[in-house]
């Protein structure tokens, strides 16, 4: 009788899903900015997308101390970034960027590539 080696296949370990949005350089930076200035050590930031708009839908930025129930939760650029099921499928691509206008005006902008609409400011779009 031959001697044969079974192998019992060992358990993967599932890797984390990567972040569905990406923070520019300034975006991280402003965050983080923000999050000292405030004295929020260990905040995050809250990244959602609500109804509302005059598109259907509209970005949501906060900074939030933890993570509700069934947030997913990902490290960009080094910010803590927290996400609610139901928008991540709306921020799957998502690049929010820190921008400053000429005339003062600065915030966040967000570029989505499944946008199907987005209004003239940009703040609100249909999927």
């Amino acid at each position: 009788m031959e001697n044969v080696e079974t192998s019992i296949p060992q358990a993967t370990s599932q890797a984390e899903p990567p972040p569905p949005i990406k923070l520019t350089d300034r975006a991280a930076a402003m965050v983080k900015e923000t999050i000292g200035r405030e004295n929020l050590e260990g905040s995050g930031l809250r990244v959602a997308v609500v109804g509302g708009g005059c598109s259907g839908f509209q970005y949501s930025l906060d900074l939030d101390k933890d993570a509700r129930p069934g947030d997913l939760v990902f490290d960009v650029q080094g910010v803590k970034v927290f996400v609610d099921p139901m928008s991540s499928m709306y921020l799957l691509g998502v690049e929010v960027d820190y921008v400053e206008g000429q005339f003062g005006q600065s915030g966040f902008s967000f570029k989505n590539p499944n946008a199907k609409h987005t209004c003239g400011c940009g703040s609100s779009f249909s999927a």
